[in-house]
């Protein structure tokens, strides 16, 4: 009986192996180390064109402020003024049922005449110190390098030194080298400020179309595109209102402090001085700082001066900041800004540099802070994708 012969399966034989991908060689080009190190690589190089790409967008912006600055301080100073106005003029809408142009004009009127009065009863006094203060200004400067000279000779010495050297024998130049182009800075700047009542009427009656109109402006986006950019927008005008209206009270404050407390310890100019350095405050930490390097050295220095007028000018910073820092900030802003006193003055020198000055400064905490708003959006945006992620696998 003839045996069944099997036939050969041709091309169809079956690896045994139960793992086809142990028997196969490797052909994969690059190893994990390889795409390791390509993924570094990758994250490494899009840092670095992030980084160079916000650094372009702030040379460019510092660029435009430079460029257009007497007509951006004037829309900055409106608009600031304009945020902290805006609630007064809801207030008489809303209790004394004024039409919205007329509580406007009323609010401008009574805001005017307010900012008026106090020209008038303090422009006396502060003009007069100012005279004084210009007339024995050489006086005192020469009386501070002599003091300076006998109390440190040696340093008095080299400086001078210094200072013979730097000028190389040359003639004196003037210190103005262009009078006429500072006579034109100077003339764009107060027309840019003459301005500004005329854009804070516009800006107060405009109010919330503004918004309405920046809607308008997205509705090319998608409907999530847009409501997050109006989000963002939200959170800064928010942030710009709460800080400088918080801040403006906080200045005037500190100023009155300051001129009381000067007076009562026999600085000379402390009228002038008190105002000065307490509306310096309105950008943060910016009048104690010039106030030390400038008032102290007058406490010590002035006729009647010495150790005993130093120590109570330094009492009265050290109180007026107690009183900033434990009750004006707390009750007034409320830690709108949440911001770190640290993060507070670098942000001072980044925006004053990034911006070209005043303005810089002005917007550094308002700026950052929304920065810093839009950064912990961020992370929640990457923490919920992730943890969807984590989720679905």
């Amino acid at each position: 009986m003839p045996h069944d012969i099997p036939e050969p399966q041709v091309g169809r034989a079956k690896s045994t192996d139960p793992n086809p991908a142990t028997s196969s060689p490797d052909k994969r080009l690059f190893n994990t180390v390889e795409l390791r190190l390509f993924r570094y690589t990758a994250v490494l190089f899009s840092l670095v064109a992030l980084a160079t790409l916000i650094g372009i967008i702030v040379w460019s912006f510092g660029w435009i402020v430079n460029a257009f600055y007497n007509l951006l301080l004037s829309l900055s100073l409106a608009g600031i003024l304009a945020l902290v106005l805006h609630p007064v003029v809801e207030f008489l809408e809303r209790r004394l049922r004024l039409p919205h142009l007329l509580a406007i004009i009323l609010l401008l009127l009574i805001f005017f005449v307010a900012i008026s009065g106090l020209i008038f009863l303090l422009v006396p006094v502060l003009v007069s110190q100012a005279i004084q203060l210009m007339t024995v200004l050489p006086d005192i400067l020469a009386s501070w390098q002599a003091r300076f000279s006998s109390h440190f000779p040696e340093l008095s010495t080299m400086i001078s030194n210094r200072m013979e050297s730097s000028d190389g024998g040359e003639e004196s130049q003037p210190v103005v080298k262009d009078p006429g182009k500072v006579i034109m800075s100077s003339l764009g700047v107060l027309a840019g400020i003459s301005f500004v009542p005329l854009f804070l009427f516009f800006t107060l009656l405009s109010g919330n179309l503004l918004r309405g109109k920046a809607s308008e402006l997205l509705s090319i986006f998608h409907n999530p595109t847009r409501q997050k950019v109006l989000y963002f927008m939200d959170v800064f005008v928010g942030y710009v209102s709460a800080f400088f209206q918080g801040q403006l009270i906080i200045a005037v404050s500190m100023g009155i402090l300051y001129a009381l407390s000067f007076t009562l310890i026999g600085l000379k100019f402390g009228v002038l001085v008190g105002l000065v350095l307490g509306l310096l405050n309105i950008v943060p930490f910016l009048g104690t700082l010039i106030g030390l390097l400038v008032v102290l050295p007058m406490a010590y220095f002035q006729p009647d001066g010495g150790i005993e007028l130093l120590l109570l000018t330094g009492l009265v910073f050290a109180a007026v900041q107690l009183v900033e820092s434990w009750l004006l900030t707390p009750k007034i802003m409320a830690n709108h800004s949440g911001l770190h006193p640290a993060l507070v003055v670098i942000s001072l020198f980044f925006w004053g540099t990034a911006l070209s000055g005043i303005i810089g400064m002005v917007l550094a905490v308002p700026l950052t802070a929304f920065f810093v708003a839009i950064w912990s959006e961020i992370k929640t945006s990457l923490k919920r994708s992730l943890s969807n992620r984590e989720a679905r696998s």
